[in-house]
């Protein structure tokens, strides 16, 4: 495949406590608020540990996909959960964690291949390698012949 790169923009206005931002990418796939609420604060729009989280939820997904193909198997659905936990340290705050959730459904997959695959997936996940995080995974097999 060839490298490609995408793009996005943010604008924010005033503190993070009291300002107000947005997001947005060329796709429009993403227009929305962003919100400078900390942890489980219920805010105004997203944020960036939700966008990181749904970014590798997705990264992850296609990544097994494609691992799962080169294993010679067709997977007919695949669903990540991805959460990150971020946490406050001495410089700032820093990502620490991400906690993988997959189930997938692939025909005709031995137990042995599609464990295989999802250790190769999380291990060649671009975003999650980017991230440079532990990261925990959990995995569920449906044949569903």
């Amino acid at each position: 495949m060839k490298a490609y790169a995408r793009h996005a923009s943010a604008r924010w206005l005033g503190t993070r406590q009291h300002g107000k931002g947005a997001i947005n990418t060329p796709s429009a796939a993403l227009k929305m608020a962003l919100d400078g609420a900390d942890g489980d604060a219920k805010g105004r729009g997203t944020n960036p540990a939700e966008l990181v989280a749904a970014a590798i939820a997705g990264s992850f997904s296609l990544t097994l996909a494609d691992e799962l193909g080169q294993a010679g198997y067709r997977p007919r659905e695949i669903d990540t959960m991805a959460s990150v936990t971020l946490e406050r340290v001495a410089d700032g705050w820093r990502l620490t964690q991400i906690v993988l959730a997959v189930s997938a459904t692939v025909p005709r997959a031995a137990e042995c291949d599609f464990v295989d695959a999802t250790l190769r997936a999380k291990a060649n996940c671009p975003i999650a390698r980017a991230l440079n995080a532990y990261t925990l995974m959990t995995a569920k097999l449906t044949r569903n012949e």
